[in-house]
């Protein structure tokens, strides 16, 4: 049933969808329940359930395998993990149609050198059933994960190359014809751009954005491309057993956002949203003003509360009863975060819809990728971002 919902019969990924059985790749993964009324990542066991293992492992939905350090594979049964802030997943299983959408983009051919990322071993397995697996590569930083996938690999049949490999510095020896990278990056490594070949394309996403970049090498040594239109989240690459950036939970400045009056107090122009659940705001956001913690509350009166922090100091809080109501809107620190998100809305209002739909994405050899549409462009360089308006 999953595979009509996503490829119709006469495409050539409907009998790599068809004949790869996902639910080898995931014998065991965590889900989102709740404990004592308290938020936990719950642990799934195929084996136990194999009902919920069939259902999930071949829903076009994403399993998450691993919460921080702790993989399912060797988690104990009963023993769920508190959901928090400084506990984010960290490998999973992603939703076929997601897969498919980067693999589509790629435009990949019958002889196309790939390199794509490794997780669970499920995407890798889609690509060895459309291509010869002697011309797949696939990678993950995670040991113990390129030791599962590979065996899990054997089982569905196939035997490509997998190592390990911090995706943000060298990959393994070899010429690719596309990088394809379901992690998202802070911007394009340049040893993706050394690796690809001649004319090669490279598919991403860019870290805390839902912005997929395409873009084919260009003879400089660079790559020039565009934004899709559709928007994706992926998790952000990382460099050991868990991510080094989480924003702590209660990090000084916490009590600072909640309480304090600030330096400013204004009516907001706009009523409240929430900047992650709306891509294009939120990407438009993070290129502009990097590193933004965001959180949300809602009381039990109905009056909720946004809040907005930031590594240098800055912060926002806006709170407001009513869904269509106007916010009060408190900031303090260096800048106002609240005011540039206010800035970035109105752009929406004025035009329909942001300069990020679509933008032509322009990259230098040395991995700057500069974002640019209607005169408007914004610049990323690793985790810094100059913005251009």
């Amino acid at each position: 049933m999953a595979v009509k919902t996503v490829v119709r019969a006469e495409s050539r990924w409907f009998k790599p969808l068809a004949t790869t059985p996902r639910h080898v790749f995931v014998p065991r993964w965590w889900t989102r329940a709740t404990a004592g009324g308290e938020p936990v990542w719950e642990l799934r066991d195929g084996a136990s359930d194999t009902d919920a293992w069939l259902r999930d492992a071949y829903a076009d939905t994403t399993l998450v395998t691993r919460i921080g350090p702790h993989h399912a594979d060797h988690a104990q049964a009963g023993q769920p993990l508190t959901r928090s802030r400084e506990r984010r997943s960290t490998s999973s299983s992603t939703l076929p149609s997601l897969v498919l959408m980067m693999y589509r983009a790629a435009f990949i051919t019958d002889t196309s050198r790939l390199l794509v990322t490794c997780g669970s071993g499920y995407g890798t397995a889609l690509a060895c059933a459309r291509l010869r697996e002697e011309l797949v590569t696939s990678v993950d930083v995670d040991p113990y994960l390129v030791q599962a996938a590979r065996k899990r690999l054997a089982e569905a049949g196939h035997h490509p190359r997998v190592e390990v490999c911090d995706l943000t510095g060298a990959l393994p020896e070899g010429t690719y014809d596309r990088i394809i990278s379901t992690v998202a990056v802070p911007t394009v490594p340049v040893s993706w751009l050394e690796a690809l070949a001649p004319d090669g394309r490279l598919v991403t996403t860019i870290a805390d954005t839902g912005l997929v970049i395409v873009a084919d090498k260009t003879p400089d040594g660079g790559a020039v491309g565009h934004v899709k239109l559709e928007a994706a989240g992926f998790m952000s690459a990382r460099h050991g057993e868990d991510y080094d950036d989480t924003f702590p939970e209660n990090p000084p400045l916490w009590q600072t956002v909640q309480h304090a009056d600030g330096e400013s107090i204004t009516t907001g122009r706009y009523p409240l949203t929430y900047v992650p659940d709306t891509w294009d705001l939120r990407s438009t956001l993070e290129l502009e003003m990097p590193g933004i913690d965001h959180r949300q509350h809602t009381a039990h009166d109905g009056t909720r509360t946004i809040y907005m922090l930031h590594a240098d100091g800055s912060w926002a809080r806006a709170t407001a009863t009513g869904r269509k109501d106007s916010p009060t809107v408190h900031q303090g620190g260096p800048r106002r975060l609240w005011d540039q998100l206010d800035r970035i809305r109105t752009w929406l209002v004025v035009d329909g819809d942001l300069p990020i739909h679509g933008a032509k994405v322009t990259i230098t050899p040395d991995g700057a990728a500069t974002f640019s549409r209607r005169g408007w462009s914004s610049t990323i360089i690793g985790a810094t971002s100059m913005l251009n308006p």
